[in-house]
């Protein structure tokens, strides 16, 4: 039977995990905790899984490399958009500690609901899972860190008003991820990688 740690092990092994606290997330947050059905066989495989509304846990390596990307760290305040499971949301609470927070936002209600109920089995003091509104991101809030797991057709420039200084935005638009520093000047250092597939986001 395979195992959150062989999951873990293979992340370690492909090079994608490099962390100490991402890795540490991987081990303490048991992927099996936010699926809809965790009989299934195929629980850890590193494959995105169907949960609902044509959603989707996105591939196991495709979160580690997400979350590589966007570099969190213990006490950091961080936006999760498109939560959907709650297992990005769950994994960056665990990294941020209890002096950080993590909100997660999801659009559909019936995965407000799922997520949250996930959530719970954790019994974060630093996070929660919020229905979206009709404008991207949360207006008017500042934040270190911002995970998005659903492509955009443009590039969000809304959330870079929410980026604080200092901080990173990783986004996937349409089949690339972009990873963008906000610069102490107020300037944007943009990465693309190439070759990759999401849900769309909608907002």
């Amino acid at each position: 039977m395979i195992s959150n740690d062989d999951l873990v092990n293979h992340l370690l092994n492909t090079g994608t995990l490099r962390s100490r606290n991402i890795t540490d997330a991987f081990v303490h947050v048991d992927k099996v905790d936010f699926v809809s059905d965790p009989t299934v066989p195929d629980v850890y495989g590193d494959y995105p899984l169907l949960i609902a509304k044509g959603q989707t846990i996105s591939q196991p390596t495709t979160v580690a490399m997400m979350l590589e990307m966007l570099s969190p760290h213990k006490g950091e305040k961080i936006l999760d958009i498109g939560s959907g499971s709650g297992w990005t949301t769950a994994l960056l609470s665990f990294i941020v500690g209890d002096t950080g927070s993590v909100i997660g936002l999801e659009r559909v209600s019936s995965l407000v609901e799922f997520g949250s109920k996930n959530l719970q089995k954790y019994n974060f003091k630093n996070s929660k899972i919020i229905q979206a509104e009709d404008a991207l991101g949360i207006v008017g809030e500042t934040f270190d860190r911002i995970l998005v797991s659903a492509a955009a057709d443009e590039f969000p420039q809304e959330l870079i008003k929410q980026l604080s200084i200092g901080g990173k935005l990783v986004v996937p638009v349409q089949n690339s991820i972009f990873e963008v520093t906000k610069k102490e000047s107020g300037e944007l250092e943009a990465i693309e990688h190439y070759g990759f597939t999401f849900v769309p986001l909608i907002f």
